[in-house]
């Protein structure tokens, strides 16, 4: 299993990075509205917990509760999504898809460009100036917080007296928690009324208009709802890696990965992007050039051995040295390859088609079946 799955260092970017892809969804999978631009408020969570962190932010101290900031970076990124929303909204199709991408592409420039935010904002990161780690838990009760990050320092030893934890599996469990609350506010959101108007929206905006819903207001408040859990993951983004950059979260291609994400899960799934960034994650470290921490060359290094892998295949091109021409390192070559099947054979994605089998939600299938045979 440790060939095909990432490290627990990576799943906390899955974790993290799904949680921006759901958000993603939200607005795009549930109203059709693809909202190209969305890596704004990913970008706006992040930076927002790391001026804080550094005192930047008037009326916040640097030892603000990080739980605190990420609710205060969603908020942040509502009110921008209302104002993106307000103007982007009066478009469709693909006239409101351009519009949300130049509106982040401004903030992408203005970031890059604004000395306040770091020494070098062009080039280098706007880097955490607090040494201690940021911690996920109950803000005021120290016992029921756990510190996050890269540099969280010591691990948990003893955790309720059995379990022991290292620094990197403390932050996948706390992330994780985070992302998991995250997503099941989201999924009680789409199953409400407000919810079902916004599918209404989707399927036939025309006649949910006619039937007498104003979905100016209503898409404008999804776009809000979906900014704010985008923050959030630019939120978990910062406390763990400690350090930001416009690339990493205001580039206009880390929505396309969020984009892809919800293709290869499925659209207007909710969970889909988490597992088509899972499925993303597992495919680049596999084939990773390093061939550390599992991957195809070591397996295959395990179980072949050495004098396999100098064998000659042709022209003195050994073994080895063709996995290294055709596969290793070649990741983003093979997952371009596989986005496009995923368009052209399972355009419903990994969860979408998944649902399509078992006739709806996974869960209430599994449920159906259990009560069904217990009855």
């Amino acid at each position: 299993m440790e060939t095909l799955l990432p490290r627990v260092e990576t799943m906390v970017v899955v974790f993290y990075f799904g949680l921006f892809a759901m958000s993603f969804d939200f607005i795009s999978g549930y109203t059709g509205y693809l909202s190209f631009g969305h890596a704004a408020f990913y970008g706006a969570g992040a930076y927002f917990v790391v001026l804080a962190s550094n005192g930047k932010v008037p009326a916040l101290g640097p030892n603000t509760s990080f739980v605190a900031l990420l609710v205060l970076a969603g908020l942040v990124a509502v009110v921008l999504a209302l104002l993106i929303g307000a103007v982007s909204f009066r478009l469709s199709g693909v006239y409101f898809a351009m519009i949300t991408l130049g509106f982040s592409q401004v903030l992408y420039v203005f970031v890059r460009d604004w000395d306040f935010v770091g020494s070098n904002p062009r080039d280098g990161p706007a880097v955490l100036e607090r040494t201690d780690p940021f911690s996920i838990g109950v803000p005021g009760v120290d016992s029921l917080n756990l510190a996050i990050g890269q540099l969280a320092g010591d691990s948990v030893e003893g955790f309720l007296g059995v379990l022991n934890f290292s620094t990197a599996e403390v932050s996948y469990y706390m992330v994780g928690l985070v992302v998991l609350v995250c997503y099941f506010v989201m999924q009680r959101i789409i199953h409400s009324p407000f919810g079902r108007v916004l599918i209404a929206i989707r399927e036939n905006e025309e006649r949910a208009e006619a039937v007498g819903y104003n979905t100016f207001w209503y898409k404008l408040g999804a776009f809000a709802v979906s900014a704010f859990f985008a923050a959030i993951a630019g939120g978990l983004f910062a406390g763990f890696q400690r350090s930001v950059s416009p690339e990493e979260t205001f580039y206009f291609l880390v929505t396309g990965d969020a984009l892809l994400a919800s293709i290869i899960g499925g659209f207007a799934t909710l969970a889909g992007p988490l597992y088509g960034w899972l499925f993303d994650e597992t495919i680049t470290e596999f084939l990773s050039k390093r061939g550390e921490g599992g991957g195809l060359l070591p397996y295959l290094r395990d179980h072949l051995g050495e004098g396999t892998l100098s064998i000659e295949i042709f022209n003195g091109l050994t073994v080895q040295e063709a996995i290294d021409t055709f596969l290793n390192g070649h990741a983003e070559l093979y997952i371009g390859v596989l986005f496009v099947l995923f368009v052209l054979f399972v355009p419903n994605g990994l969860l979408g088609t998944v649902r399509d089998r078992v006739g709806g939600p996974i869960g209430k299938a599994v449920a159906d079946r259990i009560w069904g045979e217990n009855r």
